[in-house]
């Protein structure tokens, strides 16, 4: 017998499937059920509404990706000696945000968090993993200002991933562009 926890776990992980492979329109209880292989009972017994379902999904990825960016932010607080470490952990950032359906569904819930006031909190939660990050590398390499540089480059970042998903490009391909600024920064 499944626990509670588990199945909310599982109905959670189906949406954020779905999400990514045909975005939100694509979440119904029935695909949900079929996807979690739960019934089809057990979505509307932990999730009153498509809402609660949207939102904890939301808080559900925001919470993996701060640990994981914060992770990425403690590995890294001692910091990078020049660009190739820089190069290495935003091949790490690349890695942890593949083009994948999993990693297209979050770009969904973003967009959902603007017309849901209730998930800003969540994805501010989330930009602010990301910016810890992007603040502790570019200190590290000696950026001046890095608290105040990193908001831009984590939108420039979010920016070329969305492009990569969109038109089918290489994620690798943002490697370059942030190595150009780097080096422009750093000079």
């Amino acid at each position: 017998m499944t626990k509670p926890v588990e199945t909310r776990q599982r109905i959670v992980g189906a949406v954020l499937r779905i999400i990514g492979e045909d975005g939100v329109a694509g979440v119904t209880n029935r695909r949900i059920a079929q996807e979690a292989g739960v019934s089809l009972g057990s979505i509307t017994y932990h999730f009153a509404t498509q809402q609660d379902l949207l939102r904890e999904s939301m808080l559900h990825f925001v919470a993996d990706e701060t640990r994981r960016f914060a992770e990425l932010a403690r590995q890294n607080q001692a910091g990078c000696d020049d660009l190739e470490q820089v190069v290495e952990v935003v091949c790490q950032v690349g890695r942890a945000t593949r083009a994948d359906a999993d990693r297209i569904a979050p770009y969904e819930l973003y967009l959902n968090a603007g017309r849901d006031p209730e998930l800003r909190a969540a994805a501010a939660d989330c930009f602010a993993a990301y910016d810890k990050l992007a603040s502790t590398v570019l200190a590290s390499i000696g950026v001046e200002d890095a608290d105040q540089v990193a908001g831009a480059v984590v939108a420039m970042v979010m920016g070329l991933k969305l492009r990569a998903l969109s038109t089918g490009s290489d994620p690798e391909d943002l490697v370059d562009g942030l190595m150009a600024i780097a080096k422009a920064l750093t000079r």
